[in-house]
């Protein structure tokens, strides 16, 4: 299963958990199974079925372009990374 490191932001929809194990062929596979187990993920994530422009991806080291599509797989490392404000 593909490892998920999730954000601090997020993990209180994720009872604080910092990563978890999700079986996926896509990252769309992926966000909807982590939607189904934890609720309101998506909706951090994505918005009118795109992932959102304040958030990259990175899949086993390499951003991807923000393309659901991208594959994942059993080994895989899925990093979620939110724009920090700041300045």
């Amino acid at each position: 299963m593909a490892v998920v490191f999730i954000p601090a932001q997020w993990r209180d929809l994720t009872d604080q958990q910092s990563h978890l194990e999700i079986e996926a062929d896509t990252l769309r596979d992926l966000v909807d199974e982590l939607d189904r187990q934890y609720p309101g993920i998506h909706t951090r994530l994505c918005d009118n079925g795109t992932v959102r422009s304040s958030i990259q991806i990175s899949v086993d080291g390499t951003i991807t372009s923000r393309n659901l599509r991208t594959p994942v797989d059993a080994e895989s490392e899925v990093h979620f990374l939110p724009a920090i404000g700041g300045g």
